[in-house]
């Protein structure tokens, strides 16, 4: 039985109880919330961590991307990206693997889930990809049995949410060519299902599987994230009649997954106007009936390659506050190469900060208070208590033993004139 089910039964389970200890509700509000869909606890029974709740009235959360591609694949490095994500907060990691080998990525993605201290979230269409390149056949030549073997064998090996991109159906893309964009299709797994449909002649596998899908979701609690695969990816396509079709879609697809006691979580746009995004926020829960909102940025901006995890935290602030519930996180690598070590610090801390702002914004229960712990370490400039009440830890204290602060007891920004060292 699903987190769902027993909450629409008035059961607080423990995993609830574990949740609600880092969220400003009681247990009987989780539950209620639970029950009507609109806080989700993603957790597959095969899958041993403490949970964290997406949705309305908890803190905003943050997932960061990891994963091989054909040109750059090492567990090692993965699972060292998965220590840095969860060493600077993150909240989430999805499992974005891709590669010709298909063992190769079984084998991290279990590495992965056995590693993993936070939920795991992965997209199976690129493993139903690598099963056709595996195998030497065509993306094309996939058929329904490899589509529900991949999310079978990604749910049996405890994965917690998965994207799936069953909204991209055959209106939508009517929509599409009628008034072609300037990205095109940029969602990796939406271009995929479209190929595919477009060769075939036929309908979306993963919307005329959904049912099926529904089953094996409800089998293992797994909460599906259903993927914006017409996510603009320009600033120009932002809130045209594809996105928005697609969003109506995934609206009846909530309803579908409730009816079957399936948690499930809505993504939301990529590339958006800064003036767009609270509008997109307020029609994606009005279309969608309040399910929690899992968006990537939206990047406000497409003139900053390079500094992506910076044009991303601006967009996921203004989206926190609008009511978006869980940011994606964006690297500065993101339009340029597969981030590093570093890439993925910085955008894990970038939309941290993101997240944070909005809550304080949203007066979330105890938001405010690790700011107000810092404000009081900086005006007693007592550099050790900053580096506890930082986002980003390491970064004080890294400074504070370059500039050998503890000894100088004031900073090299004023010096002798600062302002906190006088009486006012």
């Amino acid at each position: 039985m699903t987190q769902l089910a027993k909450a629409k039964q008035n059961i607080i389970t423990d995993v609830m109880n574990k949740a609600v200890e880092k969220e400003p509700l009681s247990a009987e509000e989780m539950r209620e919330s639970i029950a009507k869909g609109i806080i989700v606890i993603p957790k597959n029974i095969n899958h041993n961590f403490n949970p964290v709740a997406i949705g309305a009235g908890t803190y905003i959360k943050v997932n960061a991307n990891i994963g091989i591609s054909s040109l750059k694949s090492s567990l090692e490095n993965e699972l060292l990206k998965l220590e840095t994500a969860v060493s600077a907060g993150v909240h989430s990691i999805m499992d974005l693997s891709v590669c010709d080998d298909l063992s190769h990525i079984r084998n991290i993605r279990k590495e992965i889930i056995k590693s993993s201290p936070v939920m795991i979230g992965t997209v199976p269409i690129y493993e139903a990809a690598c099963l056709a390149a595996s195998e030497k056949r065509d993306i094309f030549k996939l058929n329904n049995k490899d589509f529900i073997e991949v999310i079978s064998k990604q749910a049996e090996d405890g994965v917690d949410f998965m994207t799936i991109h069953a909204g991209v159906t055959k209106q939508v893309l009517d929509k599409l060519e009628k008034d072609p964009r300037i990205g095109g299709i940029v969602s990796r797994g939406g271009s995929m299902l479209a190929e595919w449909m477009k060769f075939n002649k036929k309908e979306n596998p993963f919307f005329e599987l959904y049912d099926d899908l529904l089953d094996i979701a409800y089998q293992y609690d797994v909460t599906l994230s259903l993927g914006d695969g017409l996510r603009p990816g320009a600033i120009k396509d932002g809130t045209d009649r594809a996105q928005i079709q697609e969003l109506i879609i995934l609206g009846e697809l909530v309803d579908r997954a409730r009816e079957k006691n399936v948690q499930v979580m809505v993504e939301g746009p990529g590339h958006v106007k800064l003036s767009d995004i609270e509008m997109n926020i307020k029609l994606q829960k009005s279309l969608c009936h309040n399910a929690p909102f899992y968006v990537l940025g939206p990047v406000v901006t497409d003139l900053a390659p390079g500094y992506d995890h910076v044009t991303s935290a601006i967009g996921s602030t203004i989206a926190g506050m609008a009511g978006a519930d869980f940011l994606c996180y964006v690297t500065p690598g993101e339009h340029l190469y597969l981030p590093d070590i570093e890439d993925v610090h910085q955008g894990v801390i970038a939309s941290r900060i993101a997240a944070h702002s909005a809550d304080i914004a949203l007066k979330k229960k105890g938001a405010e208070d690790q700011d107000m712990q810092m404000s009081i370490a900086r005006k007693n400039l007592d550099w050790k208590k900053m580096a506890e009440c930082a986002i980003d830890r390491k970064k004080v204290e890294d400074a504070v033993e370059k500039y050998d602060l503890l000894n100088l007891e004031k900073c090299t920004m004023c010096g002798e004139f600062c302002a906190l060292k006088r009486n006012y």
